[in-house]
């Protein structure tokens, strides 16, 4: 296996995993104030998906020789990265739904081609990974429906969740083609196998239609359907809050990382105990 093509995968599948352990964060937040019994089992029942899809992640990437202590160590380092999408904050019910809807199907539009990526372990748990996403974004929608059929209030709370998730949205896919480091490489080695900008516009012109049934407004004045190209013209993305984001400045940046530092720390004895009751398992086992 190529170095460099070892590397980028290193790379790309540990920050995946990162993604999904953080962003347990902004929605396991929500647990104990879920409006209803129904959506709290749901939510918790979202939470641990993710969870797993970390694991299976991590798992894929400790297969290319790095372990899964050196990925957590880049990550509360600084010198990984996760989803800058994790580094808002989830302001009201309606965020769940939003994050679903929106979050979780923006992932969907990145992570269904990597079913076919060129390395098999990382292919093979995006499989499961994608189908359970379907799932969260569906929840997501049900919650943004219920609430943009509800009250007045409900239905502002909705609106409100929408402007602020949507922007964020669409930075997930990452920078202009043009300006990405990776994409040109990780193209031709098919470890991705659509561009930055073309996933992105599959997903405004899936989504746009969805906010419209929704009877809310996507808040972009730019956005106009483009009968030429068959797909929507939309705004420029603020570039600029993108890469501050990316650096960890980010509104919640600094609260995340020290939620999942203080876990690693805290679940030290569990981890020690795994280790201690493993040894003695396979000393038994030996004798």
């Amino acid at each position: 296996m190529p170095e460099a093509y070892r590397r980028t995968l290193t790379r790309q599948i540990s920050q995946h995993a990162h993604s999904e352990i953080v962003g347990m964060l902004p929605e396991g937040n929500w647990i104990t104030r879920a409006p209803s019994l129904r959506r709290k089992a749901i939510l918790l029942a979202k939470v641990q998906d993710e969870a797993g899809h970390g694991l299976y992640l991590y798992c894929a990437a400790e297969t290319l020789g790095t372990s899964r202590e050196e990925m957590i160590e880049a990550l509360h380092s600084g010198k990984a990265k996760y989803s800058t999408i994790f580094n808002y904050p989830t302001l009201t019910w309606a965020d769940i739904g939003a994050i679903g809807w929106l979050v979780d199907g923006a992932a969907i539009m990145n992570q269904v081609p990597l079913q076919r990526t060129s390395y098999g372990p990382y292919a093979r748990a995006m499989v499961r990974v994608c189908k359970e996403e379907s799932f969260h974004q569906r929840q997501g929608y049900e919650i943004m429906l219920a609430l943009a059929n509800g009250t007045a209030e409900q239905k502002r709370m909705a609106q409100d969740a929408l402007n602020r998730w949507w922007w964020p949205s669409l930075m997930m896919f990452g920078p202009p083609d043009a300006d990405s480091p990776n994409t040109a490489q990780s193209m031709r080695w098919r470890i991705k196998r659509e561009t930055n900008d073309e996933l992105r516009q599959k997903f405004v012109d899936i989504t746009v239609p969805q906010a419209d049934f929704l009877g809310l407004e996507v808040p972009d004045s730019d956005l106009k359907w483009n009968e030429e190209k068959g797909g929507y013209d939309f705004g420029e993305i603020d570039w600029e809050e993108f890469y501050a984001v990316v650096r960890g400045e980010g509104p919640v940046a600094k609260e995340r990382m020290k939620a999942r530092r203080d876990a690693w720390e805290n679940g030290a004895w569990v981890r020690e105990a795994a280790a201690a009751h493993e040894a003695k398992h396979r000393a038994r086992k030996a004798a």
